[in-house]
């Protein structure tokens, strides 16, 4: 008599498997817990800098305060520039989802001046201020030994002004005898110079570049000379 046999399906490889669920939520639970510990992590270092606009904080003293360890630190950042990138990437995405919303239905440069003078707000003192006096110093640091993370970090807000830019153009508000990459280019790079050296300024708050100021400066340049 033939011996029976009992034949186990065997998983095959086929997309939608078993393994392949399995597989997917348990990459999904991991993906979660190291976002919540990475963010703990960012927001840590931004109650540090907007309490104090300090930099020069240790990683031990972040991890004190997160109440975590250098271990799980290190499993998320290979150093503390990393950290500062990831700081900077959090704030400039936060910063523009704020832009967009408030922007929507303004007319062109309406809309810059709304981006040039929030840039600036808050100066004077805790939160938005005291984050971007104690960013500043690293900017040029970090564009210089992380070129490519600087520049996605801050691909949002340039992407935003060179659209509001070409919008202009294209609506005639906003000189066309420039090529307008060119133009939005050289708006971007005035804007964040001036951010940055009036951010580590140490003249008197009367002689400090404010928000409005460099709106006017930066809106002269963008419509062109009077005809």
């Amino acid at each position: 008599m033939a011996d029976e046999t009992t034949e186990i399906a065997v998983d095959t490889g086929e997309e939608g498997s078993w393994r392949d669920r399995a597989l997917e939520r348990s990459l999904r639970t991991a993906k979660a817990k190291a976002r919540t510990r990475s963010d703990r992590f960012i927001a840590t270092a931004m109650e540090i800098l907007q309490e104090s606009g300090r930099t020069d904080f240790t990683v031990q003293e972040l991890v004190d305060r997160s109440r975590t360890s250098l271990r799980s630190f290190y499993q998320y950042f290979s150093g503390k520039d990393e950290l500062l990138l990831a700081l900077l990437e959090e704030s400039i995405a936060q910063s523009v989802a704020m832009w967009r919303e408030t922007i929507e239905g303004m007319d062109t440069l309406s809309a810059l001046k709304t981006v040039v003078t929030s840039v600036y707000a808050g100066e004077g003192g805790t939160g938005a201020g005291s984050l971007n006096r104690g960013m500043a110093p690293y900017h040029v640091g970090l564009s210089d030994s992380h070129t490519q993370d600087y520049q996605r970090a801050i691909s949002p807000m340039a992407r935003v002004l060179h659209e509001l830019i070409d919008k202009g153009v294209e609506e005639g508000v906003i000189r066309s005898d420039l090529p307008s990459d060119k133009l939005g280019t050289t708006f971007i790079q005035a804007l964040i110079g001036s951010t940055l050296f009036t951010a580590l300024s140490k003249s008197t708050a009367q002689r400090k570049v404010d928000g409005e100021t460099m709106w006017e400066f930066l809106r002269l340049g963008l419509v062109g000379p009077a005809t």
